[in-house]
């Protein structure tokens, strides 16, 4: 398993155009095949700021998923809302604790 994190930061006027493309599409990329789990955050001090962190079952899944028609408009929508270049780590889960 991999997860994948993603910072994305917003002009603050374009805040709710990205939560309602995120909610409306946070199903399909939920179930898309080999996406395990999808939240999102927002940051505490700068509401602009957002993270997305999920759990593919494998880089090739992440990869179907960034090559879909699904991502492609979900980010075509997006990036253009952007008010700094998105940053995105792919990382090995090395412990989990309850």
């Amino acid at each position: 398993m991999i997860v994948r994190i993603v910072k994305m930061s917003f002009e603050v006027s374009k805040i709710d155009v990205f939560l309602k493309n995120f909610n409306h599409n946070k199903d399909k990329i939920r179930t898309f095949e080999g996406c395990e789990f999808l939240e999102l955050y927002q940051d505490k001090t700068n509401s602009a700021i957002f993270f997305t962190y999920s759990y593919w079952k494998s880089e090739e899944d992440l990869e179907r998923y960034r090559h879909s028609d699904l991502f492609k408009m979900v980010w075509a929508k997006t990036k253009p809302l952007f008010n700094a270049k998105p940053e995105a780590w792919t990382v090995d889960k090395v412990a989990t604790l309850k």
